[in-house]
């Protein structure tokens, strides 16, 4: 049985960790996962003087996180209504990258024989078309996803330099990316520690 949206959000907050505002991270300053940009579009005037900044963020409570990743990115993008199993995956997608987290499942249902447009909101056919996929191959559907996950995080990393932080350690081992994409998908297709170094061998 899949854990409460309250327990994965939870989860979630603690995974994203407290507020940081790295440079190099285009969602600019972010506190349990939630960024400026976020607070900005949701109105989040925590300071109360009138403007969203970096004081906003920093003022941003686990308590008041959470509600927004229930509300924004659980029910809103409509995620509650893909089967039990897959949602957890998708729904700490949406929180990391967004509808890109959609566009992949989509993607991934075409790839599956499905017939979806990949724009990253989940209207009834893509919903019905995971629903279908899932029913005939549920551990490969999650397994798959999460795979595709993995490989978006790489090639993001491959196109931005800055990035390749968070897909790669200093000393080579796995980022912060790459874990938490493995901690969706099945042991057997994590990759090993040379597949990794092989796969980021081409990064400066």
């Amino acid at each position: 049985m899949m854990d409460s949206v309250d327990t994965i959000a939870a989860e979630i907050v603690h995974r994203e960790g407290g507020f940081v505002n790295d440079p190099d991270d285009p969602g600019g300053a972010t506190k349990y996962g939630v960024t400026i940009h976020t607070m900005r579009r949701l109105g989040l005037d925590l300071t109360g003087d009138g403007q969203i900044d970096v004081n906003d963020v920093r003022r941003l409570s686990v308590a008041q996180a959470v509600d927004i990743f229930k509300k924004h990115y659980f029910y809103k993008p409509k995620i509650d209504q893909l089967p039990n199993a897959l949602q957890v995956s998708v729904f700490d997608m949406q929180v990391n990258a967004g509808g890109t987290a959609i566009k992949l499942l989509q993607k991934l249902l075409n790839a599956f024989g499905e017939d979806v447009v990949a724009d990253g909101a989940l209207g009834p056919q893509s919903i019905e078309a995971a629903g279908r996929v899932f029913m005939k191959a549920p551990d490969h559907l999650v397994d798959a996803y999460g795979i595709e996950r993995r490989n978006y995080y790489y090639r993001l990393a491959d196109k931005r330099p800055k990035s390749r932080k968070y897909a790669r350690r200093r000393n080579g081992g796995k980022g912060g990316w790459i874990i938490r994409a493995e901690e969706f998908i099945a042991e057997r297709f994590h990759l090993t520690q040379a597949e990794h170094i092989e796969r980021t061998a081409q990064w400066v």
